[in-house]
């Protein structure tokens, strides 16, 4: 471990702040993950400070810009429900407010339309005739997708 910590390249203030604004063009980063790519950079908590303001001012690094984009995607291409999102953007310490912001991203209507989606492509048969077992396990897959549980309930005996 202490070789691999030795032969990791250090960089200048200069020479990182050009590497993470490359890093932060490609795509939207969290803050907590710039600055964690920072230290990993070998860089002292004052540059990286000063980086990271840099960054915001020049709009390379914007915490709502991330948190929007990261809601539309996962909400999208990965049919994650609210409660899913939710965990995740906190996990990349994302301010509550933020996320509240964020979530309203995802249309109400295109919402349900994504869960009704996800239940018929799941169910095997017609809902009514699936056993309770078949059910439960249907729920606990939607669960699993970050959808909350009134919704889905209210869904299920819809469809």
């Amino acid at each position: 471990m202490e070789d691999f910590e030795r032969n990791k390249k250090k960089y200048t203030p200069h020479q990182a702040k050009l590497k993470i604004e490359n890093y932060c063009a490609y795509q939207e980063r969290p803050q907590q993950e710039v600055r964690d790519k920072l230290y990993e950079m070998g860089l002292h908590e004052e540059d990286v400070e000063n980086i990271i303001a840099n960054l915001i001012s020049d709009n390379f690094l914007n915490e709502e810009r991330f948190a929007k984009a990261y809601v539309r995607g996962k909400f999208r291409m990965k049919d994650w429900g609210k409660i899913k999102i939710t965990q995740h953007l906190k996990s990349k310490r994302i301010s509550a407010p933020l996320i509240k912001i964020a979530l309203k991203e995802i249309d109400y209507d295109e919402y349900i339309e994504k869960l009704d989606q996800i239940i018929l492509k799941k169910a095997t048969r017609a809902i009514s005739n699936l056993s309770y077992e078949e059910k439960s396990k249907l729920v606990r897959y939607i669960q699993s997708k970050g959808y909350e549980n009134e919704l889905i309930f209210e869904r299920l005996k819809l469809l």
